[in-house]
């Protein structure tokens, strides 16, 4: 029987990034961001390509109920939080700077959900006015949060770091007072846009995780990628499921 408008599961648009295979640009989604959406927060991923531009932004988030930014090789444009480029060997993805840039403003303005993931949880600080650390492990106060590219995929993902979980906070009632998570970012946040506010911190000090209290809608971003391995993970499974339920909610509407 077809499914009816009372047992639809939530939709949720994720975007695409470039990558060059063969001398081809292909639009790719790695599966590890997907997994969680499906097998833990129960909704249905809708895989939006950004190599087309922002025209058709409305209709993608007229069919959804969340939208989740995911991670990836390339770093954000510095230009859009006014600095130089310190990384030119590190690759860049320009479309996908200015469709999730659009969508995380017209998402605000729907009052949808919203979870960013490390490119995705630095795309929204500085699509609201935050800026970057392009070099973490440059500054001297700072440790080097970066993995070993020799490592084996497993130990990159591995636990790296406790965070603290700012009290008082609904993160700090999921998950309490602190949590081992991975670590495998150069770049991280230097200024938080002010309609942000953390919700941990590594041990230096580097913000892990930001909500927007002031906004009406579920908005979680984290530094680190809870998705690896999700099921085997009580936090990520909070999370994810915590993001799953605020669509569910924003279907309900």
């Amino acid at each position: 029987m077809p499914a009816t408008s009372s047992n639809k599961k939530p939709v949720i648009l994720m975007t695409m990034g470039q990558q060059i295979r063969n001398q081809h640009p292909y639009q790719v989604m790695t599966h590890k961001y997907m997994a969680p959406i499906v097998e833990i927060a129960d909704c249905i991923p809708l895989l939006m390509p950004t190599c087309f531009g922002v025209d058709d932004i409305d209709q993608y988030l007229d069919m959804v109920d969340g939208v989740y930014l995911s991670g990836a090789a390339s770093n954000i444009d510095p230009s859009l939080y006014g600095q130089e480029n310190l990384t030119p060997k590190k690759g860049q993805d320009k479309n996908r700077d200015t469709v999730d840039f659009a969508i995380i403003n017209a998402a605000l303005e729907r009052k949808l959900p919203l979870l960013g993931v490390c490119r995705g949880f630095q795309e929204i600080n500085v699509a609201l006015g935050g800026d970057l650390y392009q070099k973490v492990h440059k500054q001297p106060h700072l440790q080097d949060h970066r993995e070993d590219p020799d490592d084996s995929v497993e130990v990159q993902y591995g636990p790296s770091h406790e965070i603290n979980i700012l009290p008082h906070t609904w993160m700090h009632q999921l998950l309490g007072d602190r949590i081992m998570v991975n670590s495998l970012h150069g770049q991280g946040i230097c200024t938080l846009a002010k309609q942000l506010e953390p919700l941990a911190q590594a041990d230096d000090g580097l913000i892990e995780a930001f909500h927007g209290p002031h906004f009406e809608q579920f908005i979680l971003g984290v530094q680190w990628h809870p998705e690896w391995q999700a099921k085997d993970n009580p936090d990520s499974i909070a999370l994810f499921t915590a993001f799953g339920n605020a669509c569910r909610a924003f279907q309900a509407k």
